[in-house]
């Protein structure tokens, strides 16, 4: 009798936790209760391997593979757990791509070395940050919405901009962990805390500086541009 009523205990308790969801899910639902809009990527090719997957959409020379949003396309992102659970039910392991600009973040990306040092340069300046994007060619800080007009407005006062500056802004995206691409896993360098409220985004003028400059003094010259 003893050995029942421990397997009923146990059974209460895996009802009560209920079952794991997969981390995608997880991350998009996540988004949606933040007000961040986000729609399945393309993916990387299901054949193959390691780094350097070709992306599953028609081009066969795809300049990001995996790392993109195809069908539907960005327009569709949405912060509706509905249609979240019903895209990621069929493509559990699809990419989460993230619809920036509007009331979503914004975010400025750049070659992974620049970045490290970007983000030396900042803290030891005290400058708070938020949430950190790393792949292992390039790091993306989240910034809170700007408009074009205020970017090109910081922009037009640099002496120099080096062109491996990205600035994902209205109309734009970033692909969000735990997502897996054509070059490798999509990670938080800075993870978002925990819990229902969105996390705090610093303003682009804070930080556009430092970028510019570890960019600029980065080994290649900031050049590269592979995702």
């Amino acid at each position: 009798m003893r050995e029942i009523l421990g397997r009923r205990r146990r059974l209460r308790l895996w009802r009560k936790r209920g079952p794991v969801q997969p981390a995608q899910l997880e991350a998009v639902l996540t988004c949606a209760a933040w007000q961040w809009p986000v729609i399945p990527g393309v993916g990387p090719a299901a054949a193959g391997g390691g780094r350097d997957r070709r992306c599953a959409c028609p081009d066969p020379e795809c300049a990001v593979p995996g790392a993109h949003p195809f069908d539907p396309g960005i327009l569709a992102a949405t912060t509706d757990a509905r249609m979240l659970r019903w895209w990621w039910t069929n493509r559990p392991t699809a990419p989460v791509v993230l619809a920036t600009g509007g009331k979503a973040p914004c975010a400025i990306s750049l070659p992974a070395l620049a970045g490290a040092v970007a983000l030396t340069e900042l803290d030891r300046m005290g400058v708070r940050l938020g949430p950190v994007v790393a792949t292992s060619t390039r790091w993306s800080l989240l910034v809170a919405p700007y408009s074009l007009e205020r970017l090109g407005e910081l922009l037009y006062v640099k002496d120099r901009v080096p062109g491996s500056l990205r600035f994902h802004g209205e109309g734009g995206y970033l692909i969000l962990p735990p997502s897996e691409t054509g070059t490798g896993q999509v990670r938080w360098e800075r993870a978002p805390g925990a819990g229902a409220v969105a996390p705090w985004l610093p303003d682009v003028e804070t930080v556009i500086d430092a970028l510019v400059e570890a960019s600029t003094s980065a080994p290649d010259g900031g050049s590269r541009l592979a995702y």
